[in-house]
């Protein structure tokens, strides 16, 4: 079992870009209780309880939830969508309106936390995010699972959660072992997802991680965002050339970005055995 696993700071490869120490300030992530009214009603809307009702672990809630929003949403990363209000997003996906990765993740995130497994959108960015015109990152989920005490990066446009064996990965965890070329690195999924496809196709965009600090719902706020940040690295404040960067902090440790969540989220219900209020 890692040290991410058994709940204590993780500890970086000597070899690793990032720093294995915490800040010396704290980023604060919060999380709203799945008994929060936005929650309740979207997890009784969308029957969440059901799609995970036959799984005993936290990670096949993962797999289950994953494949729910990656047939429920249809993928075109021209069709720009203007809300992010995951309600908003499955009605226009009922519409017929595709979306891009961005609202699966944002979707995801909610049905996650929706049950009791605090997750936040997680924003994947290439080196040269600055500079490409277009096709600079790539957007999905993590989630808390409880069960195994870690981060695990979930994505429902692939139907993809990455596996180094039998064991879940974080964002970080993937791009280290793709550039290790580690054996045993696969995907779970329900779906004929490739995994070398996928591997290949999502490391370029394995660089920069960013994630939002502030997941509640029903709640207004600043949306603030924290990037992790290779040492050495710049630090990107434009998108694709024309788009800034606003209200996000940076950061070059991992054990800051994946700091357990303190919210009450996990302690409220296990995900398996949430009961609506």
């Amino acid at each position: 079992m890692s040290l991410m696993a058994q709940g204590q700071a993780p500890t970086a490869a000597p070899d690793s870009p990032y720093l294995a120490t915490l800040d010396p300030v704290a980023y604060p992530f919060q999380f709203s209780s799945p008994k929060e009214p936005y929650l309740t009603r979207f997890r009784e809307m969308f029957g969440l309880q059901e799609v995970v009702a036959q799984e005993t672990t936290d990670l096949g809630r993962a797999r289950a939830l994953c494949q729910w929003v990656h047939f429920r949403l249809e993928h075109d990363g021209h069709k720009q969508f203007k809300s992010q209000d995951p309600f908003a997003i499955l009605k226009a996906a009922q519409a017929g309106q595709q979306v891009q990765c961005v609202e699966f993740g944002l979707v995801l995130a909610a049905a996650f936390n929706a049950v009791g497994i605090p997750a936040r959108p997680l924003y994947l960015k290439a080196e040269d995010v600055q500079t490409r015109a277009s096709a600079a990152g790539h957007a999905l989920a993590e989630a808390w699972l409880p069960d195994l005490g870690k981060w695990v990066m979930v994505d429902a446009q692939a139907d993809i959660i990455p596996m180094l064996g039998t064991t879940p990965l974080n964002a970080v965890e993937l791009q280290q072992a793709i550039a290790a070329d580690a054996e045993g690195l696969t995907v779970l999924t329900s779906t004929d997802a490739k995994p070398k496809s996928y591997f290949k196709w999502v490391n370029q965009y394995l660089f920069y991680f960013d994630t939002v600090m502030d997941n509640r719902y029903g709640v207004k706020s600043a949306r603030t965002g924290l990037m992790l940040v290779p040492l050495r690295a710049h630090k990107p404040v434009v998108f694709q050339r024309t788009e800034a960067i606003h209200n996000i902090r940076y950061t070059n440790s991992v054990a800051t970005f994946y700091a357990p969540p303190t919210s009450s989220t996990e302690m409220t219900a296990k995900s398996g055995s949430l009961s609506a209020p």
